[in-house]
């Protein structure tokens, strides 16, 4: 039972954090640094990347 409820918990992270990290790299600031740099922010990436792990992590628990 405990199992599951971090599961459950890993996968609500995993996606609130990916909703904002594609906020961050969808932002008007993001998309400027993208236009003038080629930079992407590493706050966008750590937050998609992340909340993939937390994901792929929680599913993997539940099963």
């Amino acid at each position: 039972m405990n199992n599951k409820v971090i599961a459950i918990v890993l996968v609500v992270i995993g996606v609130a954090l990916t909703v904002w990290g594609y906020d961050v790299y969808d932002s008007a600031a993001s998309q400027v640094g993208r236009a003038l740099s080629g930079d992407t922010p590493i706050e966008a990436w750590a937050g998609l990347i992340g909340g993939v792990v937390c994901v792929l992590i929680g599913i993997t628990k539940l099963k």
